[in-house]
């Protein structure tokens, strides 16, 4: 099922077989990989396995995560991915995520993208409460989830076993009557 959001300078949409090779170029970024739960290199037959199964998955499927292949409106380039995931046990609540090709950060489109989607889960989808986590040491993460306006709600201490070593993350959220609000509605 497809889905497009648009905004001012970008089109967030249903991954295509044509974005397998940007998509596989900036997952096999060990920088951009780095906070990732996968490691570089990233194929480009995972890419293609990957958006041959994203393209299945239903917006708002409970449980299920649902990648949106986000594309720059001047020239089509494929900046990266935004993501979510509907709670199975709660269907009001989801957890969100973004990741940006390393040619595309510091530009702004990770806010713009971030924005968009919450505007999606709390005016389309009707969600109550957005969740995001992170790791302590990726502080462009936080600080754009911050910025968007997502309340730090908890730092936990060594608390994930990821790629070999113990992590650390801080999680975030918004409610959806506190996004209403930042949006003027």
């Amino acid at each position: 099922m497809d889905l497009k959001l648009e905004t001012e300078r970008l089109i967030l949409r249903t991954f295509e077989p044509r974005d397998v090779p940007a998509f596989a170029a900036y997952r096999s970024d060990p920088e951009v990989a780095r906070y990732q739960g996968w490691s570089a290199p990233y194929s480009e037959e995972q890419a293609a396995a990957f958006v041959r199964a994203v393209r299945r998955v239903k917006p708002g499927a409970p449980g299920k995560w649902l990648q949106l292949a986000i594309q720059v409106k001047a020239g089509g380039g494929l900046a990266g991915d935004c993501a979510f995931c509907v709670q199975s046990g709660d269907p009001r609540q989801a957890t969100i995520g973004l990741t940006l090709a390393q040619s595309f950060q510091g530009r702004g489109y990770g806010h713009e993208a971030m924005t968009r989607l919450l505007d999606y889960l709390f005016f389309e989808l009707k969600l109550h409460r957005v969740r995001a986590d992170c790791d302590v040491l990726n502080e462009p993460a936080y600080r754009s989830l911050e910025k968007v306006g997502l309340r730090r709600e908890a730092h936990f201490v060594d608390n994930l076993w990821f790629k070999g070593g113990w992590a650390s993350e801080y999680w975030y959220a918004i409610l959806e009557c506190e996004w209403a609000e930042r949006r003027g509605r």
